[in-house]
C-alpha cells in the first residue's frame, strides 16, 4: 500500500480551501483520509499554511510520499 501526503479540496465554488491529508495513493482526491495533517488557504493574502510538523514527520518516516504541491508547501512552511 503506497501512502501519499496530498491536498483534498474543500470550500465552495471559486473559493478553494485545501486540507493536507495522508491517504492511500489509490484513494480518490476527496476520499476518506487516514489522517488530517493541516490546511492551506490560498484565498487570503498572504496564503495561510498551517501544518502539524510532528504528524508529517511521522508519515514521512513511514514512507509516505508528498505530492509536488505539498512538497512546495512544506518548503514554504520551513519543514
Amino acid at each position: 500500500m503506497a501512502m501519499k501526503i496530498r491536498l483534498t479540496r474543500m470550500g465552495s465554488k471559486k473559493r478553494p480551501f485545501y486540507r493536507v491529508v495522508a491517504l492511500d495513493s489509490a484513494t480518490r482526491r476527496d476520499g476518506r483520509p487516514i489522517e488530517y495533517l493541516g490546511h492551506y488557504n490560498p484565498m487570503v493574502e498572504p496564503a495561510e499554511i498551517k501544518l502539524d510538523s510532528e504528524k508529517i514527520e511521522k508519515w514521512l518516516k513511514q514512507g509516505a510520499q508528498p505530492s509536488n504541491t505539498v512538497r512546495s508547501l512544506l518548503k514554504k512552511a520551513g519543514l
